[in-house]
């Protein structure tokens, strides 16, 4: 029997790999994709980046604009995530299994979180922008909705993943359902859910230099202009300095996860 199974198990592994290599060459197919072009291509990439993407004496001197705007960015994402995170704990309470008041609240929120959630970030910023305009505001709405659903998400496999076992200790000593919120369900998932906040943070730094391409401002409209002028000196100062920041907020969310974890 267990022969069987292993059998079975390694046809569909093939079909499975059969599966993908046919994808892979159907779409190389339709996009006129050649592979071979690509690697001989790749070197060529390479040095025209290290011959073009340097940092100049010119450039350094568009450094406190490039740490103004970055530092700008920085700031919107933190914005989005953190007020995005008050909404997605609210959601969460309601579309957990643990602590759902109805049935039709529970609904609504894991809607509200699979509709904002598969939308892409620059999907909101374009849909947004047609409404707000090129403006900050704009770039904040696309993260603090993007950022909703995956927290809502997020935040509810942490509630339903807190012991039960105080959750009925409470209810059984007649304690309110906000107490027992309160004192059984978020103590325990509040280690994870500020896991997830430090994570989106990082996360909407990244996405927030695309959407700024999209509603010129922060460090993408600055990228941006400096592409288009051809100043590419200056692109990979911006590139550089954007790199540094992910890395530094990086190294310190994982020390934070670490004390908090």
């Amino acid at each position: 029997m267990s022969e069987k199974v292993m059998q079975k198990r390694k046809w569909h592994t093939t079909l499975f790999l059969i599966l993908i290599i046919a994808i892979t060459y159907l779409s190389a197919f339709i996009t006129n994709f050649n592979v071979a072009d690509g690697l001989v291509a790749f070197p060529q990439a390479i040095g025209w980046m290290l011959s073009n993407l340097l940092i100049t004496q010119e450039s350094l001197e568009r450094l406190p604009t490039i740490l103004e705007k970055l530092t700008e960015t920085i700031f919107m994402s933190i914005a989005a995530t953190t007020t995005a995170a008050v909404v997605s704990i609210f959601l969460g309470i309601m579309g957990s299994k643990t602590t759902s008041i109805n049935g039709v609240l529970s609904i609504v929120a894991r809607l509200v979180a699979s509709v904002s959630r598969n939308i892409p970030v620059v999907a909101w910023a374009l849909i947004l922008l047609l409404s707000f305009g090129q403006n900050s505001v704009t770039g904040y709405l696309a993260l603090f909705v993007g950022t909703v659903g995956f927290l809502t998400r997020a935040f509810i496999e942490s509630i339903d993943e807190a012991s039960h076992s105080s959750v009925e200790a409470l209810t059984a000593t007649g304690a309110t359902y906000f107490h027992i919120v309160n004192k059984a369900v978020l103590p325990q998932s509040l280690p994870q859910i500020i896991s997830w906040i430090l994570f989106m943070i990082e996360t909407n730094i990244r996405s927030a230099t695309l959407v700024g391409i999209l509603t010129g401002t922060g460090i993408g409209f600055t990228f941006d202009m400096y592409y288009k002028s051809m100043n590419y000196n200056a692109v990979a100062l911006v590139t550089l300095s954007i790199v540094i920041a992910v890395i530094l907020i990086e190294l310190l969310s994982n020390y934070i996860r670490k004390v908090i974890l």
